[in-house]
Order: structure tokens, then C-alpha cells, then sequence
């Protein structure tokens, strides 16, 4: 009897699937923000929260995670993540955590997933899914519809994805098309769209909310620093950085320009700059070639007690849409001096954030950030900065509380539920119809930048998931 009473009670739960499209150890935003959601939304034990982040055999394995960390199994990775979580949180955790295939792209430097991802999770258990880059989940899917096996899904955008574009070849007119094809599969596949900030693309009935809050650890070290400015003692010690990957796009070719051009006003200024990256040698050479001091060191996890001291976080991108380092260095107490753009919107709330809008500005910002001490945040500003204000954000922006599972239960529709695909009456099950024919062709999908042979896992991601190796359909043979 007991048993079936917590049946029923796990039943009535809402069950969030958070999919994501990247996983510890490799530290960008889309492994480490959707893990804090995870075990925040997990917390009170409130909801069932599983979290779905992929999985690479060996070789894919090796061109992503850096200092050559390998697993044999997913059990292995699961046990990785959640120790390094465990670091982190003071709590239990409890979520779930499965894998779906995953295939590394080497040339857009991204995880892409393989087959359908949506069936990680039963049919039967299937409730509300949260895509973390939705645009990039679903750019290639291939089976059932998510709006449809789901009875919500949320997307949430992290990634400012035309503007990475418009930096390549042709980059005008692939952010022309990527535009549209982004509006095309969010508007197929989600109920409700969150941008972090107003640097994303828009979506029709999108909303604009920072959901994403910092690792406890930052706000912990600036609890020290703060205790140290209260005895009147030195908090900080040492002068300006950046921490970033080591690529032009990250904020490496602002930073440089705007020291280069300003280094008579910047006399004496020294920079240290921590990254690793595909242009790692180019920004060295770039800033040996400069007057000015600028120190480049390979990248740390920002936590490390190495940043504890410096006093002023120069942060110059404009290609991120919120960006979780500048958070970071908020929390632990320091001057960040960033650009008047509408990536940094959420941080203008902070005593400690100077924004710059041209040259002269940056050179003032960082001049007088350097000279003075920076303000003490209050408790209610340092709890904006935390993952409890970000999931509070998140259950409000996304509505969830006026979700049961009793209610969204009654409105599960079976078209696309199962593998015979039906033509819908309406628009957009027509064109949710015409994605699934266009993805199911290896020729188009590959020209369209999909990773050859992602239409279905391969027997080795079959192996190491557990999967059935599925015979490739007519559908998916390459035409002769």
C-alpha cells in the first residue's frame, strides 16, 4: 500500500528533462548552467529533474576534454560530474542523469546530437523537457516531435549563434539563412522560448530573463573578500585580467584592439590574459607586439585561488549573450569593466559593473576601476547573483508553477508519438512534417552541416549506451 501511494506521488510530480548540448569536463556554459538547474530545481524535492547531456565514444572524447580526460562508460562520466558537483553545492543531489549519442564536430567546434535524443526518455514518463539550445538540439532531429511526446517544452537560448556566423566566410549571408532556420525549428519544437538576454536572435512569443545564476563557490570567495574590506584589510592585491577561451571571437580581438589603440593612455597598465584555445599562439604574438604589459597564461578554472586578488575584470566580448565569467567576478567582489551592450543588460544593476561605449570610455572605465576600491554588495544584490534567485527566474519565466501534470496530461496529443508519421492539418504540423522528410536524407542533412552518419548511433555509441543498432532506413541511404 505504501508503495503505491509513492508510485502515485512520483506520478503526480512534474517530471522536468533538461537536455543539454555538452557535458563536464569540458567547462562551457551548456555543461555547467543546465547541471546547477538540474540539482537547484531538484532541491526541494518538489519535481523529478533528469538531466540528458550526450555522450562521445573514445575518439570524439579526445577532441573535446581537455588534459586528455577519457572515460570508458557512462558511468564513469556520470560518476565525474557529480563528484565535481558535489564540490560545489551543499546539498544532496537529487536528480537523474542520462546520455544521449553525441558526435563532436571539428568544425564548428560543437557536440551534435545523433538519432533521436528524445528517446532518453519513456514515452510514458515523458512531462515537461527543457532544451538548452534549442536550435542546436533540434537543427538535425530526426523523430517523434517534441511538443508532441511532450506535453511542454521549453527552450532556453544561450547562444548568440549569427553573430559567431557573421565572423566566417560569407558570414552575411549564412546568418541570413541561419535566422530562419532557427525560427524555424524553435517555433516546430517549443511551447516557450527564453532568451538570456536581448543579444540572442528573437523568436515569436519569446521572453528576455537571465536564468542562470553563479557557482556558490564565487559567492563564497566574495563573502572573504567582503569580510576583508569590513576589518579595513587589502582585499586585492593585483590589478586586471581575463579569463576566457582562447579564440578571437571570445573577446581576444576587442581587448587587443582597444589596448593598441590606447596604450599612450594605458602607460603602465599590465593584463593578464587565461585562456586555451584554437588561437592561442595568434594572441600571443598579438601582445608581445604591444608596448603595454600583457601577460598570457593557459586557462583555470576561474575559482582557483590564483584570480582570488585581482581587483578589475576586463571583459570587452560582445559575442556572448550573458556572460557567466563577468558573473562570476561580480560575485567575488570585483570591478568589472565591460561594454555598453545588451549581453551585459542584467550585470548594470551592480555598483561593481562600469560599462564603456567607445575607446575613451574603456580607457577611463579601467583607469578609474584600477584606482579606487570596489563597492561592498549587499546580501539582496549577491543573491541575484545566485543559483536560488536564477531558479526562482526560471520557474516563473517558464510558468511552471501554473503547470500540473494532472492539466498538461489531458492536452498529450499521439501525432508523431509513435514512428508512423502522420501529416498534421495545421501549419506547423505541416512543417514539423517537411523537417522530418528533410532530415531524414544523409545528402541533405550533410548540406546542410549535419556530421555524416548522424541519422542513426553507430554499433560503437550503440555499445556503450545499451542502445539497439537500428538498420539505416531508405530514407537515410545516401542517393546515388
Amino acid at each position: 500500500m505504501m508503495m503505491k501511494q509513492q508510485q502515485h506521488q512520483q506520478q503526480q510530480k512534474q517530471h522536468i528533462a533538461i537536455f543539454t548540448t555538452a557535458s563536464l569536463p569540458w567547462l562551457t556554459g551548456t555543461a555547467v548552467n543546465p547541471l546547477f538547474r538540474a540539482a537547484y530545481l531538484a532541491k526541494d524535492g518538489q519535481r523529478r529533474v533528469t538531466l540528458v547531456i550526450p555522450w562521445l565514444t573514445l575518439n570524439h572524447q579526445l577532441l573535446v576534454y581537455p588534459n586528455n580526460i577519457t572515460f570508458a562508460s557512462p558511468s564513469h562520466q556520470e560518476a565525474y560530474v557529480r563528484r565535481w558537483l558535489e564540490d560545489r553545492v551543499s546539498f544532496p543531489l537529487g536528480f537523474e542523469l542520462l546520455f544521449y549519442p553525441g558526435k563532436f564536430a571539428t568544425d564548428k567546434r560543437s557536440i551534435l546530437p545523433v538519432g533521436d535524443i528524445s528517446d532518453a526518455i519513456p514515452d510514458e514518463e515523458a512531462d515537461i523537457a527543457v532544451l538548452e539550445e534549442p536550435e542546436h538540439l533540434t537543427w538535425f532531429h530526426h523523430g517523434k516531435k517534441w511538443k508532441t511526446k511532450f506535453n511542454y517544452v521549453i527552450g532556453i537560448v544561450h547562444t548568440n549563434y549569427l553573430e559567431y556566423v557573421k565572423r566566417e566566410k560569407q558570414g552575411r549571408l549564412k546568418a541570413f539563412l541561419l535566422k530562419y532556420l532557427n525560427s524555424w525549428v524553435v517555433g516546430i519544437y517549443c511551447h516557450k522560448v527564453i532568451r538570456l538576454s536581448d543579444a540572442t536572435q528573437e523568436y515569436p512569443k519569446s521572453i528576455v530573463c537571465n536564468v542562470h545564476g553563479v557557482n556558490p563557490k564565487f559567492l563564497e570567495i566574495g563573502l572573504k573578500k567582503l569580510e576583508q574590506q569590513k576589518l579595513q584589510e587589502q582585499p586585492f592585491t593585483k590589478g586586471a585580467y581575463y579569463i576566457g577561451k582562447m579564440v578571437w571571437s571570445k573577446g581576444y580581438k576587442e581587448l587587443l584592439k582597444l589596448l593598441k589603440k590606447h596604450q599612450k593612455e594605458l602607460a603602465g597598465l599590465e593584463v593578464d590574459l587565461y585562456g586555451s584555445g584554437e588561437d592561442s599562439e595568434e594572441i600571443k604574438e598579438a601582445a608581445r607586439k604591444l608596448d603595454l604589459t600583457v601577460n598570457v597564461y593557459p586557462g583555470r578554472d576561474h575559482a582557483d585561488p590564483l584570480f582570488h586578488n585581482y581587483k578589475v575584470f576586463l571583459n570587452p566580448s560582445t559575442t556572448d549573450v550573458v556572460c557567466t565569467t563577468t558573473a562570476e567576478a561580480l560575485a567575488m567582489g570585483k570591478i568589472v569593466v565591460c561594454a555598453d551592450h545588451t549581453s551585459n543588460e542584467f550585470f548594470k544593476q551592480f555598483p561593481n559593473c562600469r560599462v564603456y561605449d567607445d575607446g575613451k570610455g574603456f580607457v577611463r572605465a579601467t583607469l578609474k576601476a584600477l584606482g579606487e576600491q570596489p563597492s561592498q554588495l549587499t546580501e539582496q544584490q549577491r543573491h541575484e547573483l545566485s543559483w536560488e534567485a536564477a531558479t526562482q527566474r526560471f520557474i516563473s519565466a517558464s510558468d511552471l508553477n501554473r503547470l500540473s501534470r494532472a492539466d498538461s496530461n489531458l492536452s498529450k496529443r499521439s501525432l508523431f508519438a509513435s514512428s508512423s508519421i502522420s501529416v498534421g492539418k495545421n501549419l506547423e504540423d505541416m512543417s514539423a512534417y517537411i523537417h522530418f522528410l528533410a532530415s531524414g536524407f544523409e545528402t541533405s542533412r550533410t548540406a546542410f552541416g549535419a556530421i555524416p552518419g548522424s541519422l542513426q548511433p553507430d554499433e560503437e555509441l550503440c555499445k556503450d549506451l545499451g542502445l539497439t543498432l537500428k538498420t539505416p532506413s531508405r530514407s537515410s541511404l545516401k542517393e546515388d
